[in-house]
């Protein structure tokens, strides 16, 4: 049994979670805004609705103090942004004559205005948008938000903790704004910015906060003495405030490592750490400076990334632990529920066996009350969970869905040759440059087309059985021929079938290999309003029959121009799932990476002779910290080259990537071995070209000229300036035209104009070229 004082202490608590509502509620409101067809105040209704019932549905689980301000109508890094006041000069005037479409400007651009840039959250699928500052940032304290929400949930008679991303993070993840030396750095401006959070936490303090809880996830990763100085100056002076709410300063995804010593001495009220997977370490880590006398310490030991159940026994042996470390301790997960899908019980088609296996935020939030329930009332009170979840765990550790002999025979046979192209890549060039034929500068798009209505409802249809597999594949074929026509008529060079038939460019592939399973409900949030069903990884993978050829033959049938095939690589078919947590990483993607090859090598004998392989994720899934990257990116690179390295040497392989901090990577992009690369570039002005050039990288690359995440068309003058831009860094024999991704999310009339520029700037470039 615990004792007195840790029973009154122990509380179950989120710092966050899923936004979109059971049924993607608030998406359709903010696109049916967009479209002009929801006004601005229903808009804000349903959203306040939304948060109500989320706020409701976790206090009725026992979630005792409830997290607000996690709620945003596009990314909780642009409400930081307005929240500080930190408006781009080229947005300043539509957010001063309409504050939400201004907001939506910076999110999406228009079509004079360029967006912000977006890149990955640490190494998670979210995307968030990068604050833009410089030496003449003026901050200004705008609390409106985080106070309105605060007093929503107050006046339901909830409590609630406000949650803001902290000052350090905030300006560790922004960038120079474009006109701006880019060695300037927005850590300079935090003396400037701590004044506009003690204001903020003033207000939240006069709303009625108790506790406002500032998040730092930045501080996880290999900080500089300068950084953690600024942390310590930071937390000294936020710490010392009299007019402030307590303070709650949370890490999550990885340990603090050496910033733990630094928020453990401020002067703060407590600490929320992250105690799962390659975050346990902080658990010795606390106990090595001495714990927290005196002070909260929220303990996440509920997996917040992951979709399996948790270990009760283990999580209550380290929460017995922590109680001899903290003057309080409480229970959470380890980072918000944002990053998994909403309820498990939803998801009917999956055997309720194997369901019982899985926890979703709902779920969670129950472990979450279970354990708090057992650290402070003993674990006699809940010894039935604790049976029914060691008795959950031990059916999957021996269930057959989890091993397949033949497949692991055939990835423990695989051999360093296997990895390996027969041809280095100069000679592989010159035999794809003999067979394609291709122009200098030729172009190509990254694969998919705009999934329209029709696309989607015809998909609907055949599962609702209104149209029969036959009438389906009529529809497939005529949007093929659609999208094969159109790229022919614009004078694109290396076509594509445009995907479809795809739903999701990892669902597709994991409803066709064995091991996965795939979800009908289990949304989660991508950036704004783009939510995809990650799929869950449960067992051994292999591929039972071919999954694109078929259409990929039949879209090269309707063309002379080379039609890529279409491929996800092994690393993002494991970083966009919810990836099995019972064998290493490695193990997995060597699977998945046989499987592929399988693919790849089916597609090359039935005529393709480009195939792309995308990898968008390899960046993403990088360790935040330097010590642990070797290991991952020797595996990740090897299942890279294990998928691709059984080709002709004149068939050529492309990859792709995208919206992602590529300069740390350039050697393990290199190391790929891939013909030519594709990449994300005109949000970020041609940046990776000039790291790609930096680091002598010898292949063909691709930079993106035209931005597919925002709504506007760029001119061919735009797109030639971008052109030009990577001429700079890449030689022309060497420089592809695309965009920055595919073209699921946008609509055929945009999809149309900007690819007819991008083809305009291209043979303008070229013509440049040829006449110097």
């Amino acid at each position: 049994m615990t004792t007195k004082s840790a029973a009154a202490a122990a509380r179950a608590t989120v710092y966050g979670y899923p936004r979109q509502g059971p049924n993607r509620e608030l998406k359709k409101a903010i696109e049916g805004y967009w479209k002009g067809r929801v006004p601005a105040d229903a808009l804000r209704s349903a959203s306040a609705d939304l948060r109500a019932h989320s706020w409701r549905q976790l206090s009725d689980a026992g979630i005792t103090e409830v997290p607000t301000g996690d709620f945003s109508y596009y990314d909780h890094v642009l409400d930081t942004t307005v929240m500080v006041g930190a408006i781009p000069a080229r947005h300043r005037a539509a957010v001063a004559v309409d504050p939400l479409d201004g907001y939506f400007a910076m999110a999406r651009g228009t079509q004079d205005v360029a967006p912000l840039e977006m890149t990955k959250w640490f190494d998670t699928n979210y995307h968030y948008l990068v604050p833009e500052l410089g030496p003449d940032t003026v901050f200004t304290a705008d609390s409106t938000k985080q106070v309105a929400e605060l007093k929503e949930a107050l006046a339901l008679g909830l409590s609630a903790r406000p949650v803001l991303i902290g000052p350090v993070t905030y300006l560790l993840l922004a960038k120079p704004a474009p006109a701006v030396p880019a060695d300037f750095e927005p850590l300079t401006l935090l003396d400037r910015l701590l004044p506009v959070y003690a204001e903020v936490l003033a207000d939240l303090r006069a709303a009625g906060a108790e506790w406002v809880q500032l998040d730092e996830p930045a501080l996880v990763q290999d900080r500089t003495p300068a950084d953690l100085n600024a942390a310590a100056r930071a937390y000294r002076d936020l710490g010392v405030l009299t007019d402030r709410p307590k303070l709650l300063v949370a890490s999550y995804f990885d340990r603090l490592g050496e910033a733990l010593p630094v928020l453990a001495k401020a002067p703060v009220d407590g600490l929320a750490l992250d105690f799962t997977d390659a975050a346990a370490a902080n658990l010795d880590d606390l106990a090595a400076v001495g714990g927290l006398p005196g002070k909260r310490l929220v303990a996440g030991v509920v997996n917040g990334r992951n979709i399996w159940i948790n270990d009760l026994e283990k999580s209550l042996s380290t929460l017995g632990t922590l109680l001899g470390l903290a003057d309080r301790v409480d229970v959470a997960a380890s980072c918000s529920l944002l990053h998994v899908p909403l309820d498990a019980t939803t998801e009917g088609d999956i055997d309720p066996q194997i369901r019982r296996w899985l926890a979703f935020a709902k779920q969670k939030t129950a472990e979450i009350v279970t354990l708090a329930r057992g650290l402070a009332q003993g674990t006699d009170t809940i010894i039935g969970e604790i049976a029914a979840n060691r008795a959950d765990l031990a059916a999957r550790a021996s269930s057959p869905i989890t091993r397949d002999p033949a497949v692991r025979a055939r990835s423990e046979a695989v051999t360093d040759a296997d990895a390996r192209r027969s041809q280095p890549y100069a000679e592989r060039a010159a035999a794809q440059r003999s067979h394609l034929g291709l122009p200098l500068l030729p172009t190509t798009t990254i694969g998919s087309f705009p999934q329209t209505t029709e696309l989607r409802t015809a998909r609907a249809d055949l599962r609702a059985g209104r149209i029969d597999t036959a009438g389906y594949e009529r529809r497939i074929k005529a949007e093929i021929q659609e999208v094969i026509s159109f790229q022919e008529r614009t004078g694109i060079d290396v076509l594509v079938h445009g995907e479809p038939e795809r739903n999701d460019m990892v669902q597709y592939f994991a409803e066709q290999l064995t091991g996965y399973l795939a979800t009908q409900h289990g949304w989660v949030q991508s950036y704004g309003t783009r939510y995809v069903r990650p799929p869950i990884l449960a067992g051994d993978i292999s591929r039972p029959e071919p999954m694109t050829v078929r259409w990929t033959s039949y879209a090269q049938s309707l063309s002379d121009r080379p039609v890529k095939g279409m491929l996800t690589g092994p690393v993002t078919m494991l970083a966009w799932s919810f990836v099995r947590d019972d064998q290493p990483l490695g193990d997995t993607a060597r699977q998945v990476a046989l499987a592929l090859r399988d693919e790849v090598n089916g597609l090359e004998a039935a005529g393709t002779s480009v195939i792309q392989v995308d990898e968008p994720a390899l960046r993403e899934t990088l360790p935040l910290r330097a010590a642990d990257r070797p290991a991952y990116l020797a595996w990740a690179t090897e299942a890279f080259r294990l998928t691709t390295a059984g080709v002709r040497p004149d068939t050529q392989i492309h990859t792709h990537m995208c919206y992602a901090e590529f300069g740390d990577i350039v050697q393990a992009i290199d190391d790929l071995d891939a013909d030519v690369i594709s990449l994300e570039a005109a949000r970020s002005h041609m940046q990776v070209a000039r790291e790609l050039a930096a680091h002598g990288y010898p292949r063909e690359a691709g930079p993106g000229v035209y931005d597919i995440h925002s709504p506007r068309v760029p001119s061919a003058r735009e797109a030639a300036d971008l052109l030009r831009a990577g001429l700079r860094a890449i030689p022309a024999e060497r420089l592809w035209v695309n965009p920055d991704c595919g073209l699921k999310t946008r609509g055929w009339p945009e999809t149309r104009a900007s690819l007819e520029n991008l083809v305009t700037a291209a043979r303008a470039v070229r013509e440049e070229l040829t006449a110097s």
